[in-house]
């Protein structure tokens, strides 16, 4: 474990937690989502690390062990910390996983650094390309009165809305697809977040626009996601995502809720190993 120091802010700087395997693999950064850290990928890195990669974990300001600082929440500001991991630790030929969220930093990197450093991508359960609906943008699955609900949900009580998110985070028509234990380690993830961050990036998820990027992705990319998904629904993003990106591989999981790293994690794992190999 480690710690890279990410330069932003007025007054001091910013420290992100990283978790490194090291060796000499091809690196693979997994970016989690929200509102958890980089021990969400518990089920991944020991897969990837017995494939031979260079597996590389961070929690995202805010989140899990990194500083909490009052601002930064930006897709632009996160996406920088996400450059500066790569350039502190000197990682080349990436392949960069946003799961959820974690999927903006992923399109907004080509906008502001274009290649460099990348070998290829996967789109995980993203949002984008843009997930709110408006009226230019009327295949965004998420209703603005859904997206108000949920900031004040949040605002009033971060205990009864993590249980609830975790639950639906991880069910398929309300039926829970994980096991209580793993729901428990997820809200656990989720009450290590501060509560600034997790507004201000539930905020930047919802309303960044990131039509605009993903044409931008040329390398090779890899959408993956669960059909069942009802937190960032397959049709107005993987699908969409999909269909924006040329040349890209689409993977559906089926019968997958929104938490498809936990629920099907073989399978997932599977799938992108598949794509590491590329």
């Amino acid at each position: 474990m480690a710690e890279i120091t990410a330069h932003h802010g007025l007054f001091k700087d910013t420290n992100l937690h990283v978790d490194d395997t090291g060796g000499s693999g091809r690196p693979v950064v997994l970016i989690h989502g929200w509102p958890l850290s980089g021990e969400s990928w518990s089920n991944q890195v020991p897969a990837f690390e017995a494939a031979g990669h260079r597996v590389v974990t961070y929690d995202r300001r805010g989140f899990g062990r990194s500083d909490k600082p009052h601002s930064g929440y930006t897709y632009d500001t996160l996406t920088e910390d996400l450059h500066t991991l790569l350039t502190e630790l000197d990682l080349d030929d990436v392949t960069l996983v946003g799961f959820s969220m974690g999927g903006g930093e992923v399109a907004r990197y080509f906008s502001k650094y274009g290649t460099e450093r990348i070998h290829s991508v996967v789109f995980a359960s993203a949002v984008p390309p843009y997930l709110l609906h408006t009226d230019d943008n009327p295949e965004g699955p998420l209703p603005k009165e859904q997206a108000a609900e949920m900031t004040a949900g949040l605002t009033k009580s971060e205990d009864d809305f993590y249980d609830q998110f975790t639950t639906d985070f991880f069910s398929v028509d309300g039926e829970l697809k994980v096991t209580e234990a793993q729901r428990q380690e997820a809200l656990t993830l989720a009450h290590q977040a501060s509560k600034t961050a997790a507004l201000e990036c539930m905020a930047a998820f919802a309303n960044t626009d990131f039509r605009e990027d993903l044409p931008k992705v040329t390398v090779p990319t890899l959408v993956i996601h669960g059909d069942g998904d009802g937190t960032v629904p397959f049709a107005g993003s993987g699908k969409r995502t999909h269909e924006a990106i040329a040349g890209s591989e689409l993977y559906v999981v089926e019968g997958a809720p929104h938490g498809v790293t936990v629920s099907h994690a073989d399978e997932w794992n599977r799938v992108v190993l598949e794509f590491l190999q590329k």
